[in-house]
């Protein structure tokens, strides 16, 4: 009986000190990107636009976000009209 117990407890300590280190790991792997089709980033756990927006005093504001060989300007006045067009120049 007293083989039982000391096999346990020896089973139970690499159990631990296996996800243990698995934590570790994990910990010091770098951030993961941030999937292709989204709109934003994560940074510091926070969701951060891709693009570069400029909100003007009034309201408005204007948004350019690059894909590759494209840029889509994104547009939306103070009077809340919304435009969006987008330009791809071959190379």
């Amino acid at each position: 009986m007293n083989k039982w117990i000391r096999a346990m407890l020896v089973g139970s300590v690499a159990i631990a000190a296996g996800a243990g280190c698995a934590a570790i790991a994990s910990a010091q792997s770098p951030p993961q990107q941030t999937p292709r089709g989204w709109n934003y980033e994560l940074k510091d756990g926070q969701r951060v636009p891709k693009g570069n927006r400029v909100t003007n005093a009034d309201g408005s504001w204007r948004e350019e976000v690059r894909q590759g060989n494209c840029v889509t300007i994104k547009e939306k006045s103070a009077s809340g009209e919304y435009r969006e067009t987008r330009q791809c120049d071959p190379s």
